[in-house]
């Protein structure tokens, strides 16, 4: 069994973070281990309060992965203070870990602020450097990049400068931006050619967790020796799937169903 991790803040509302993505490791078949940089006291209603993981231990959680349970495919998170984000960097060096996989994590789908103002930089000059594909949603891409996005041409420029950072391959979301046909969500990938992922838009509240899920979801499958491409379009589907059946559960932006797509899943990914 392949063997993927996760660095990511906890969500104890169990809709996102390192919930989501134990989750959906399990459900894409893979062996989930985690690095908890964050304790986030948070339901669907938003974030109460949130504390940073001291860097200290953030580095001997990854020792202890690492060295026993090494994985051929990883994620990072939320990455909430500049010490965290380095020790993080560090450790990806240190371990030579592979199939990185940067959801850069700034603000939740309630609008709670999940990062410190000095970790934006070096979010850029630290992570995107050794990150084989970053998933940046729309506001996100427009953090990292400067450019505002309100057309797909726009999605095509910020995508090209954030990869110009050292990324070898750039998702922008489209969920937070309405684009010139509401009905639609469109995807931009770009790895050196662009591809767009066009699907319909589900009107629900139930997208707490979709950001994480889908980073999760392309990590499970790159573990599994999918290609990018295939998986970005296979993780896509499954978070498509996971919001249209999500469960409605809480009052506010509710989880999504990480039960989602088995059949059709598996018989799309390898073992």
């Amino acid at each position: 069994m392949k063997i993927a991790l996760t660095i990511a803040g906890s969500d104890s509302g169990g809709g996102a973070g390192i919930q989501a993505d134990l989750k959906t490791f399990h459900q894409f078949g893979v062996f989930g281990t985690s690095v908890v940089t964050a304790i986030t006291a948070q339901n669907t209603l938003g974030v109460i309060e949130w504390e940073a993981v001291r860097a200290e231990l953030v580095k001997s959680q990854v020792e202890a992965v690492a060295s026993d349970l090494p994985p051929a495919a990883f994620k990072t998170g939320m990455l909430a203070t500049r010490s965290v984000i380095q020790t993080v960097a560090h450790a990806i060096d240190r371990y030579r870990l592979s199939n990185y996989v940067l959801d850069p994590v700034m603000v939740a789908t309630s609008g709670d602020v999940l990062i410190e103002d000095d970790a934006v930089n070096a979010i850029r000059t630290l992570l995107l450097p050794l990150a084989l594909l970053v998933t940046p949603n729309a506001g996100e891409a427009t953090v990292l990049s400067g450019i505002e996005i309100h057309h797909e041409d726009d999605m095509e420029r910020a995508a090209q400068l954030i990869a110009s950072s050292g990324a070898k391959a750039v998702l922008i979301k489209g969920g937070h931006f309405a684009g010139e046909d509401k009905s639609q969500i469109v995807d931009c990938l770009y790895d050196g050619a662009f591809t767009f992922f066009r699907h319909a838009r589900i009107e629900t509240t139930s997208t707490h967790g979709t950001g994480c899920t889908l980073s999760a979801s392309v990590t499970a499958l790159l573990a599994k020796e999918t290609p990018l491409r295939e998986a970005v379009s296979i993780a896509i589907d499954f978070v498509q799937e996971a919001i249209a059946s999500a469960p409605h559960l809480g009052s506010g932006n509710g989880p999504l169903n990480h039960f989602a797509g088995s059949a059709a899943m598996n018989s799309r990914t390898r073992d």
